[in-house]
C-alpha cells in the first residue's frame, strides 16, 4: 500500500496510504491513516476517522514514499 505525502494549499503536510496511486482524472484522494508528518493525529478529524477524502484541487502536490516492499535495488559490486 503506497504512502503519500499531501502537501495542501495553506497546512501542514498530512501523511497516509492510498490503495493506488491518484491519476490525472481523478478528483479526490481516499486517504487511510491520515496523520501529521510525526506521526501526531490531525486535530480537526474525530479521533476514530481512519479514512478521509480531499479534493485534488486543494493539493499543491503530493510525494510518494518509498515502501519497504518494493525491490532491493543492487548497485554494481566489484570483486
Amino acid at each position: 500500500m503506497p504512502t503519500l505525502v499531501l502537501h495542501m494549499q495553506n497546512e501542514d503536510p498530512i501523511v497516509g496510504e492510498v490503495d493506488e496511486i491518484p491519476i490525472k482524472t481523478d478528483t479526490l484522494i481516499f486517504l487511510k491513516n491520515p496523520r501529521r508528518r510525526d506521526g501526531k493525529d490531525l486535530p480537526y478529524l474525530e479521533e476514530n476517522v481512519t479514512s478521509v477524502a480531499w479534493p485534488v484541487s486543494r493539493l499543491t502536490f503530493f510525494e510518494i514514499l518509498p515502501g519497504g516492499d518494493e525491490e532491493e535495488i543492487i548497485g554494481f559490486v566489484r570483486e
